[in-house]
């Protein structure tokens, strides 16, 4: 009964491990490496295409990342928070005449309640935009408010017109009689 257990005890004490070759190659640098440009050295669109990396090696983030990503990456590795995605302020409860503003740069903008005091309801979904800028929690109630900081309408004609207008669904506070706000 033990035996076997003894057996592959002794065999693995006697088993000797082959040792495996370890080689190392330094990298050819053929030129110089590509300079990336800094956050503030951003100018135009084509300033957002990385060099890529060099053959044979594995490209890092700041290597393929492209567009918005790298724009992202270049302001994080200067400490600059482009998207502005910290937290909302969850410190009180918005009210009509005292809403929780939140900036936007796009003409829409959805935002996650979670109930005050904080954690009081599970995530609930609003969409705020420039025709309807102020939104109400269903479940807790509280007041959201777009500030919209994104540039100015242009009149280039540029725009996608083959889609339809949103239309703007009635919710529960649209029958609320105007004294109970």
């Amino acid at each position: 009964m033990f035996a076997p257990r003894l057996l592959a005890r002794t065999v693995a004490r006697r088993a000797v491990v082959a040792p495996r070759a370890f080689s190392t190659a330094l990298p050819r640098l053929s030129s110089a490496p590509a300079k990336i440009k800094t956050f503030h050295e951003i100018r135009t669109e084509a300033d957002l295409i990385g060099p890529g990396a060099k053959p044979g090696t594995v490209p890092s983030d700041i290597d393929q990342a492209t567009g918005l990503e790298r724009f992202e990456i270049l302001g994080k590795m200067e400490g600059i928070d482009v998207f502005d995605i910290k937290p909302l302020d969850a410190s009180r409860k918005g009210t009509m005449e005292d809403p929780i503003v939140v900036p936007s740069f796009g003409e829409e903008r959805y935002l996650g309640c979670t109930g005050f005091p904080v954690d009081s309801h599970t995530v609930i979904w609003l969409t705020t935009s420039k025709d309807r800028p102020v939104e109400r929690c269903p479940e807790c109630g509280s007041v959201y408010k777009m500030d919209y900081v994104g540039p100015e309408e242009s009149h280039d004609h540029h725009h996608d017109h083959h889609h339809q207008p949103q239309v703007d669904v009635p919710t529960m506070a649209d029958f609320v009689k105007p004294q109970y706000w």
